[in-house]
């Protein structure tokens, strides 16, 4: 039986008081680390969603590992009815249609760079594609 590492517990638990109005389901990876899916975060304009949800995984190797793709609603869809654009694309999270998102950590900080921060920035940056 395999158990959630210290840092990414750490990490889990992170991501539950950032996110403490939405629902944050985990599931043990089998490796130390685990799938995450937050529910219900606030999204609106530019996209049609007013809530969206978001999957990753966080890896046993984490901090040292960025927390990388992310995945939302497959029915993501921009309120002007324009593309996504770059850095979105189809692929599945879980067995499940979804729309990948890809914002890599180019310069990981493992001192720094939380798996909560990581969401952050990619929420802001969506928000950003008007």
């Amino acid at each position: 039986m395999s158990t959630i590492v210290p840092a990414v517990a750490k990490a889990i638990e992170d991501i539950r008081c950032t996110f403490e109005s939405c629902d944050v389901e985990v599931q043990e990876d089998g490796s130390g680390g685990a799938l995450l899916v937050v529910r219900d975060v606030p999204m609106g304009y530019p996209y049609v969603q007013p809530e969206v949800w978001f999957g990753f995984q966080i890896t046993f190797q984490y901090p040292y590992a960025d927390v990388y793709p992310h995945f939302t609603n497959a029915d993501l869809a921009r309120s002007d009815g324009g593309s996504l654009g770059s850095g979105f694309g189809t692929a599945s999270f879980q067995g499940q249609p979804a729309i990948q998102i890809s914002r890599r950590s180019n310069r990981l900080n493992p001192e720094r760079d939380t798996a909560a921060l990581k969401l952050l920035k990619v929420i802001a940056w969506m928000r950003s594609q008007s």
